[in-house]
């Protein structure tokens, strides 16, 4: 199953792109995520909770990174995760990237998902919009973790780095599935103004 989401933050790409790679920073914001092992700068383990009608799953897995290129802004990542009371499993292939804009970046990302057992059968149909709300959530939750640090930052003059301000973790529906298509963060990119191909 293909999906595309987008959004919009009123940030320049540079910054933007810094700020989303930070996956321990970002990892509050994505619904029912919990980040258990840093691995190392391409890689995270964590798990996540995601709930689809009468269906309550909890997701553990793995997230790496297939590709990054820093300066089209552009990421790759690959995800995979096992139901742990082995109702299914997700295999997932994320590209994102940043498209600056005037005033803003947006935020697109293509997720390619594979899910094999119960959680195939029950997420039929419903993944597309549950993402569509989950990504609002979590871009909702993003800016407002910049404005805060933003404030902190013109707070201190400016004389030292303020601490970065964990957002909470966004409440309603859980789908750990957002955590894996966005990374961990998320997820963070642009093609020269372009959707990749």
């Amino acid at each position: 199953m293909l999906i595309e989401n987008e959004f919009q933050v009123p940030a320049p790409a540079d910054h933007l792109w810094d700020y989303l790679l930070d996956v321990e920073r970002i990892a509050p914001c994505v619904p029912g995520a919990e980040l258990t092992e840093v691995v190392d700068d391409r890689t995270w383990k964590g798990r996540i909770g995601m709930k689809l009608g009468p269906v309550s799953l909890s997701f553990a897995g793995t997230v790496t990174v297939r590709e990054r290129d820093d300066a089209a802004h552009r990421v790759v990542l690959h995800a995979k995760g096992l139901e742990q009371r082995g109702k299914g499993a997700a295999d997932v292939v994320v590209t994102a990237w940043l498209e600056p804009g005037d005033g803003v970046t947006t935020v697109a990302m293509r997720s390619d998902i594979t899910l094999a057992g119960t959680v195939a059968q029950v997420s039929r149909g419903l993944l597309p919009d549950v993402s569509a709300k989950l990504t609002q959530q979590f871009a909702d939750c993003l800016r407002e973790s910049m404005s805060a640090q933003e404030a902190e930052a013109h707070a201190s003059g400016g004389a030292a780095a303020p601490t970065p301000r964990r957002p909470r973790a966004i409440g309603g529906i859980r789908l750990g599935l957002y955590a894996i298509f966005h990374a961990v963060g998320r997820f963070f990119r642009r093609m020269s103004g372009r959707r990749p191909a």
